[in-house]
C-alpha cells in the first residue's frame, strides 16, 4: 500500500532540506505562495523562519490550515443569501 505521504526536497536559504507533505498540503501550499506572489521556496522559508517548534512539515500543515480556517472566517456560509446575491428586505 502507497503512502499517501510524500517526500518533497526543496532549497531554503540555499539548503536543500526535505519535507513529508500529502499532495493536498503541497497543492495548497503552492496555490498560497502562487496567489501571494512568492516562489514555494521563499514561501517555506517564511514558514521556517517563523516557527518555534516541532518538523518544518508540521509548519506547513498548520500554516496551510490557519490560512483556509482564515478565508473561511471571511467567506459567507455556504447557504447565505448575501454570497448569492440577494438582500433581504429591511426589517420593519
Amino acid at each position: 500500500m502507497k503512502s499517501p505521504v510524500v517526500k518533497r526536497s526543496i532549497v531554503i536559504a540555499g539548503h536543500k532540506t526535505s519535507v513529508s507533505l500529502e499532495d493536498a498540503f503541497w497543492e495548497a501550499l503552492k496555490e498560497i505562495a502562487a496567489s501571494r506572489r512568492l516562489t514555494l521556496s521563499d514561501l517555506v522559508a517564511t514558514i521556517d523562519s517563523a516557527r518555534t517548534q516541532g518538523n518544518l512539515s508540521s509548519a506547513i500543515r498548520l500554516f496551510v490550515l490557519d490560512h483556509y480556517r482564515g478565508a473561511a472566517q471571511n467567506t459567507p456560509a455556504v447557504g447565505s443569501t448575501e454570497r448569492l446575491g440577494v438582500t433581504s428586505p429591511p426589517v420593519a
